[in-house]
């Protein structure tokens, strides 16, 4: 029998475990760590961009550091009234999107298979792959085997060979180990094929790690410039990043100081560089804060598991 004063007596809290002084410490180490890596990292790009929003003085005394000296866009508008600047940007677009996909459809597909442990031969064929991380063809055989083909001055040339990245096949045959296997055998008994369970169970609970390997392929491929150099011979065809490279090579200097006013020449010849750099960036700094929250978690999921 419960009496009145036992339903009275106020119950105690538990307290939590407090953090003892050497995890204060190591909370603390850790935040100036991090804070370092931030400063480190954002520097230099606050820094190119204060030096595309400066004039050829404020650049040239060296008073330019984390804030623009000395308004100035007119780099700015005569790199974005070149033609082949968009024309190049336009493909890089169309580049990054087509080898995105066909990296994406071929790391799943070569994911999934090393994934079933009951596969014959799997051991070989997660040792081509790991074989792949540690030796290559070579350049100019690669060259070679492009080029007899027929790829080049096409988007194969640059999808095709860089299609797999072995790092992100291994971090998704962890992701598609760690899933259930009890989930698959349910939809081999309601009657699906092996491509309907990756389509219909597999892929609906690997949104993370796939928007995980879309970032990473489309950082890739959006940065890569050594692939179009080498296999695109027309400058239409080439990518925003070899404009850029061109440009601070100064294989396009000659031409494009031509095509400005004499006043504004040593303006844009200062600030061309850094210029580029931020309209070259900006797409991916744009879309990265949206799929963030997809790559953390995408990574700790698809992390090998002691």
């Amino acid at each position: 029998m419960v009496t009145l004063g036992a339903l009275k007596r106020p119950t105690r809290r538990k307290r939590g475990i407090r953090p003892t002084r050497g995890y204060r410490a190591f909370q603390v180490v850790n935040a100036i760590i991090l804070t370092g890596v931030v400063v480190v990292t954002l520097y230099p790009f606050l820094n190119i961009v204060a030096r595309s929003l400066s004039d050829q003085a404020s650049i040239i005394s060296g008073e330019v550091n984390l804030l623009p000296k000395g308004f100035n866009l007119t780099s700015y508008e005569h790199v974005m009234s070149d033609p082949m600047f968009w024309r190049n940007y336009r493909n890089t677009v169309y580049y990054t999107f087509v080898a995105t996909c066909v990296a994406l459809i071929l790391t799943t597909t070569y994911a999934y298979v090393l994934s079933k442990k009951h596969l014959k031969g799997r051991t070989f064929l997660v040792a081509v792959a790991v074989f792949t991380m540690f030796f290559n063809g070579g350049l100019i055989p690669n060259y070679v085997l492009v080029t007899s083909l027929g790829l080049k001055n096409s988007v194969w040339a640059i999808a095709l060979p860089n299609a797999i990245s072995v790092f992100n096949l291994l971090v998704m045959k962890a992701f598609f180990e760690s899933l259930p296997v009890e989930l698959e055998e349910a939809g081999a008994v309601d009657g699906l094929s092996t491509y309907g369970i990756l389509l219909r169970i597999v892929l609906p609970l690997s949104k993370a790690i796939v928007a995980t390997m879309v970032l990473f392929y489309a950082v890739s491929f959006w940065n890569s410039w050594f692939a179009a150099f080498l296999y695109m011979d027309k400058q239409e065809l080439f990518p925003v990043t070899v404009y850029l490279r061109n440009l601070i090579a100064g294989s396009t200097g000659a031409e494009f100081a031509g095509a400005i006013a004499e006043t504004d020449e040593a303006q844009v010849g200062a600030t061309i560089k850094a210029v580029t750099i931020v309209l070259t960036t900006l797409p991916i700094l744009t879309v990265y804060p949206f799929i963030q929250r997809y790559f953390v978690s995408g990574i700790m999921l698809g992390a090998v598991k002691g």
